[in-house]
């Protein structure tokens, strides 16, 4: 699992977005927000500490979720991020 958590964080880095994340509780975050849901698509809002808003597009499957797209909006400024790439 920790691969997971470094992948997400990693990617985040990339993207230009210039505070820390935790990739673990993004991923934990988002089985949170998910939990119960029927299978499908959604965007999900999380609001961090740091008054970032994290905007996650996911698909709900069976046994598992795929994190599309997260969008972070922090500060007037807005980065994107594509796990599918």
């Amino acid at each position: 699992m920790n691969e997971i958590y470094e992948a997400i964080e990693q990617k985040i880095k990339e993207s230009g977005y210039p505070y820390p994340v935790n990739g673990y509780s993004i991923y934990h975050d988002i089985c949170d927000e998910i939990d119960g849901k029927e299978n499908g698509t959604y965007l999900l809002l999380s609001k961090q500490e740091n008054d970032a808003v994290f905007e996650y597009q996911v698909t709900i499957m069976d046994e598992n979720f795929n994190l599309s797209v997260l969008t972070i909006t922090h500060e007037n400024k807005t980065y994107r991020i594509d796990f599918d790439n």
